[in-house]
Order: structure tokens, then sequence, then C-alpha cells
């Protein structure tokens, strides 16, 4: 499967204004660059989308910058996805298999399987429960490296 680099580091970049907003605080496109090594000037072109898609919203100001604008236990991976590119979780177009060509039927029996299962995927997990995996995961590894 290839996802685009708008797609991934839209998810990125709106985990880490989640993780990083929770307390209601703004979090600044730099910070994000930074915490992530993305380019900010990327950056300033995926944001909108997802400000469009009603995910986050901006503060302007000194202390400005992007907070979440929905409730991350109604919103799924899907809806994102969706917003950043509609055609990550796009049904495939299988062609008719009546002839019994090889290539049909990888079609139906692989790639049809795994792309239906991504979405039902990204269908039954919301923001909030993808968010609480990736910070259990984060806080994993930062305590790999106390000593």
């Amino acid at each position: 499967m290839r996802v685009s680099t708008r797609v991934e580091y839209g998810l990125i970049a709106l985990m880490d204004i989640a993780l990083h907003s929770e307390n209601g605080s703004c979090v600044a496109t730099w910070e994000i660059a930074r915490r992530q090594n993305i380019s900010k000037k990327y950056l300033e072109q995926i944001l909108p989308q997802l400000r469009t898609g009603g995910f986050i919203k901006a503060q302007k100001g000194i202390r400005g910058g992007y907070t979440l604008a929905c409730s991350p236990g109604y919103v799924t991976l899907a809806d994102i996805l969706n917003a950043l590119d509609i055609s990550v979780l796009e049904e495939m177009e299988i062609p008719d298999s009546s002839g019994g060509t090889l290539d049909s039927i990888i079609n139906i029996c692989l790639w049809g399987k795994i792309n239906s299962s991504l979405k039902k995927f990204a269908e039954g997990i919301t923001l909030a429960e993808f968010a609480g995996q990736c910070r259990s995961m984060l806080s994993e590894d930062w305590d790999m490296y106390m000593i």
C-alpha cells in the first residue's frame, strides 16, 4: 500500500496537535515541524486541509497555533484519511473474474480483502483511541531511555 506524504504528514501533524493541546494550549506549526522533523513550509500546505475538514482550528496571535476543533471520540481515522486523500480508502475496482485470469483472482483474493480490512479498521478506531495508543507507545519508548 502506498500512502502519500501529504496523508502521512497530515496524520502525524494531527496526532501531534492532539497530544500537545490536551490542556487547551495551542500548538504552533514550527513546534510540530521541529518535533516531527517535517518541513514547516510543507506543513503549512497540509494543515489547511485538516482545518477545512473540521479537525483543527487556528488561533492567531503570539500564543497562536492549532488545537483540536472536534471531539476526538467522534472522529474516526477514516474521516481523517478521507479528508487528506479520498483515494486511500476508496473501494478498488475489481475486474470481472468470469475470465478466471490469475490477475483478477489475485485482485479479489488479496488486494480486495486488504483494502476492505483497511477500511474497516479505519472506520472502527476513533481519533481518541488512536491518540491513546500513540501516547502509550511514546511513553514506553521514553521509559526505555531512562537511567
